[in-house]
């Protein structure tokens, strides 16, 4: 019996009970921040800040955390820390009215999940390659969680109106924070070398070693494709709605678009070793480009399920993909400190975009998507650069 118990329990099933809590605020909040905010008497400016700030603030401290994590004993102990930490300070929503207060708060409540993140999945890419497992499918509940959530909390509004969102957001931190504890180890003992680690040759140890144009080129074209996405999360709903699509319709649309992203994390396995990373990447941005020229033409709901099912490719693929592309060329040494280096430039890259987009829907409304189409070209011809000036080994 004990046996069979450890068996279950195994480090990948830890891991992919801790990701599928870890987005389930962040679900929430997607749907019921904007509300609660508003019945606050929040101004639609102040509500533009209180979403900003934090992305400012976990840009300010995402480098840190990752080389502090390199530097622990275990990444575990970051990712616990933070976890604990994110489970506490959202309390004190509970006991804030105004602005102020609110954005205090909310910033702080937002950015140890934030600082984490790429720490949590530069871990399990490790622990994955170590065991021969499929990081994909961990990393998958994470989007099935925040899926949940996107719907759930959506009755929750009808049901009881805004005044659930806090005890709602606090639940959800405090229950990540509980299942934090279960987390595995997920460095190798250095005594204890195994045979996926024997096989695989070891990479850079410092940043400097990887710090060259054919490295940072597939990232930074990555990040600009990751920016055209947060225009979608940030306007995508408004312009459908401009366009005279019903609320009842704009909501599956979006869940259409999580549920293309699970899918292709929970298919990763089956093809994704037989492509390289880079090219990977550069097929998401490939598909992006079309995606958001037809998104110009303000199609029809017909097409916008289709364009919403190659969410998996022009995201979840290039994502994917660049995880993969940074563990390929790095050691543990530096893990967590290039993947929260990624996860600044997907954020820097989505502010830019976002803000430049938010000039252009004024006047060009969905046409405002050729110029985010544009923006994945861009991208697009970085990441083939790379190429050039690199030739891949099997999986780079």
């Amino acid at each position: 019996m004990t046996q069979t118990k450890a068996t279950r329990l195994t480090p990948e099933l830890r891991t992919t009970a801790y990701y599928s809590t870890f987005f389930t605020g962040s679900g929430a909040a997607v749907i019921f921040l904007p509300i609660w905010l508003s019945e606050k008497g929040i101004t639609p400016e102040q509500i533009g800040l209180v979403n900003a700030v934090p992305i400012l603030a976990i840009l300010a401290f995402n480098l840190i955390i990752g080389r502090v994590a390199d530097r622990a004993k275990d990444w575990r102990q970051v990712i616990i820390i933070g976890s604990l930490i994110g489970g506490i300070v959202p309390i004190g929503l509970f006991f804030v009215n105004e602005f102020w207060g609110i954005l205090l708060f909310w910033t702080l409540a937002c950015l140890p999940g934030g600082a984490i993140a790429p720490v949590l999945d530069a871990a399990t890419m490790r622990l994955a390659r170590r065991n021969n497992t499929d990081f994909g499918v961990m990393r998958a509940w994470g989007t099935v969680g925040y899926m949940l959530f996107n719907g759930l909390t959506g009755y929750l509004v009808v049901w009881f109106g805004s005044s659930v969102f806090v005890p709602l957001f606090v639940g959800l931190a405090v229950l990540r924070a509980v299942v934090s504890l279960q987390l595995p180890a997920f460095r190798v003992p250095s005594e204890q070398p195994t045979l996926a680690a024997a096989a695989r040759p070891q990479g850079a140890g410092r940043l400097r070693e990887i710090a060259k144009p054919w490295f940072i080129l597939p990232l930074f074209g990555f990040c600009m494709v990751f920016g055209t996405h947060f225009i979608l999360n940030a306007f995508g709903s408004l312009l459908w709605k401009q366009q005279g699509i019903s609320e009842d319709i704009i909501g599956p649309l979006i869940a259409l678009g999580a549920a293309s992203e699970a899918a292709m994390m929970f298919i990763w396995k089956r093809f994704g070793g037989n492509i390289s990373a880079r090219r990977l990447i550069l097929i998401s941005a490939v598909a992006s480009v079309l995606r958001w020229l037809v998104m110009g033409f303000g199609p029809d709901v017909g097409v916008l399920v289709l364009l919403q099912m190659t969410h998996g490719v022009t995201f979840a693929l290039g994502y994917l993909g660049g995880v993969h592309f940074i563990a390929n060329w790095t050691s543990e040494d530096i893990a967590a400190e290039t993947q929260s280096l990624f996860v600044v430039g997907q954020q820097m890259l989505s502010i830019i975009a976002v803000v430049v987009f938010g000039w252009l829907i004024p006047d060009l409304g969905a046409k405002a998507y050729f110029v985010a189409s544009a923006f994945a070209l861009v991208g697009g011809f970085c990441i083939w650069f790379s190429l050039r000036l690199q030739s891949p080994k099997s999986t780079g």
